[in-house]
């Protein structure tokens, strides 16, 4: 069965650039394009969740000309793709801190949102000025006002009633978690929503994450028995007992996965000094 909700860490821009002795908003840039095909591809595949890390509230640390460029990005891409995702019935949310931003910013992601929300088909989530642990306080704090001024119980506070006050309320949680670029880490990505998501990381930067990477992960996840702490069906079960009975077998998947990842690296560096 195909996930719900796919979330995507998109890493790995400016050392695609580096590479190509490139400026890094070139990277960017060319990480745009990225995102486009992949939208456009999640819908095509009648995804009904893609959650998008498009800057985080971290990203404010970068020199102020990147950081300008990335703002600079930001409205091209509403005004030019915006009118092109309500023709495909994508509908926008932000997720994010939006106190302290730039009043043009906050009219431009309003915009965004307000142009979609009659459609019906590929909610697309972006996460903007977004982090995990800021989201997480936020919440707390909400919630411990409504305790001191009377209008709710301490003792009401369960885990529903956290989520119905985070910014993502609503929406499932992902399903599966997608992060090119090399690194494995979450990055303060969706902390809270993650408890039960697959992982993949992809050795590839952004700007080369294909449609095939991504149907790849999919398959890959298809291939996963999500349990939620119950007991694994006997086949799995059989399965995984074989591993550990015969470590070798287990050595050799290991082996061969990391075989092919270093032929895909390999791969990934030719076209490098090929370009």
């Amino acid at each position: 069965m195909l996930p719900r909700h796919i979330a995507i860490i998109m890493d790995g821009n400016g050392r695609w650039a580096r590479l190509r002795k490139l400026p890094r908003m070139a990277g960017h840039q060319a990480g745009m394009e990225t995102l486009r095909r992949i939208v456009r591809h999640a819908g095509q595949k009648k995804l009904e969740w893609l959650t998008l890390y498009a800057f985080s509230s971290e990203n404010w640390r970068r020199p102020a000309e990147e950081v300008g460029s990335l703002l600079a990005l930001l409205k091209l891409f509403v005004r030019r793709d915006l009118r092109d995702l309500r023709h495909n019935n994508v509908k926008i949310k932000i997720i994010g801190d939006r106190c302290n931003l730039a009043a043009d910013i906050i009219a431009l992601l309003h915009e965004a949102e307000e142009q979609t929300k009659a459609n019906n088909g590929l909610n697309l989530i972006v996460a903007f000025n977004y982090g995990s642990r800021n989201e997480l306080v936020r919440v707390a704090a909400r919630l411990a006002e409504k305790a001191v001024s009377g209008a709710l119980a301490p003792g009401n506070i369960d885990e529903a009633l956290f989520a119905a006050h985070m910014d993502t309320a609503g929406i499932p949680d992902p399903d599966l978690i997608i992060r090119t670029g090399g690194d494995m880490r979450l990055s303060n990505f969706l902390l809270w929503q993650a408890a039960y998501a697959e992982l993949s990381f992809v050795p590839c930067f952004w700007p080369d994450f294909s449609v095939q990477d991504f149907d790849a992960a999919l398959d890959a996840y298809c291939k996963r028995e999500r349990r939620f702490g119950r007991l694994l069906s006997h086949s799995a079960e059989n399965e995984q007992n074989a591993v550990f009975s015969d470590p070798m077998a287990g050595h050799n998947r290991h082996a061969a996965r990391e075989a092919a990842e270093m032929d895909r690296t390999k791969q990934r560096h030719y076209s490098v000094k090929k370009a």
